[in-house]
């Protein structure tokens, strides 16, 4: 979905009357009864249908800040944001998702920014800190199945269940290409054995 405040034309910052103003205005200007028996019909639907789910999305973001107790703009920002550091997660920027994320000032991070950090202290190969970081973003946000997902994943690779490391151990863990090459060292020292 685009930005729901640029749906409507409003800021982040507006009040709750001027967004709830915003979207009357955009209703009753694409109202599909408007528009019955007119070629813009299908139009003035999928636009109203936009203008519907911006309205529901702020209100949404709104009441969710208003839990966390920070107001609507720092948590709209937040939002953009974090999508920004997504993006640069997913292209393999992790310095820079890093950067953007270190930006934040710590009254303002939630229980998405612990497990973003988490993500790129766990691509660094600091699992420990990474393990802190997704059990407080879950703390935070406990019925979030993402953070629950890959919190579960460290804990198992912490007990050593799926492998991986053990807290408190010197050894670090083994990867998949570890893994091949002492296999392939082990074959050819067996076949040289052999002859």
């Amino acid at each position: 979905m685009n930005d729901p405040y640029k749906v409507l034309g409003v800021s982040p910052s507006a009040t709750d009357e001027e967004v709830k103003k915003a979207y009357r205005e955009q209703a009753k200007k694409y109202h599909p009864d408007k528009y019955a028996n007119s070629p813009l019909a299908e139009m003035a639907s999928e636009k109203m249908k936009e203008i519907n789910e911006a309205y529901d999305k702020i209100l949404e973001e709104r009441k969710h800040a208003k839990s966390q107790g920070q107001n609507y703009a720092s948590y709209h920002t937040n939002r953009t944001g974090f999508a920004q550091v997504r993006l640069m997660i997913n292209n393999g920027d992790f310095s820079g998702a890093e950067a953007a994320l270190s930006g934040i000032p710590s009254d303002q991070r939630d229980a998405e920014w612990y497990y973003l950090m988490g993500i790129v202290v766990y691509q660094k190969g600091w699992l420990e800190d990474a393990y802190n970081y997704f059990q407080t973003a879950c703390r935070m946000d406990p019925n979030n199945v993402e953070y629950q997902s890959i919190y579960r994943r460290v804990q198992q690779q912490r007990s050593g269940t799926q492998g991986g490391y053990q807290a408190g151990s010197s050894m670090a863990p083994c990867g998949c290409c570890d893994v091949c090459t002492c296999l392939m060292c082990s074959d050819c020292l067996c076949s040289c054995c052999r002859n």
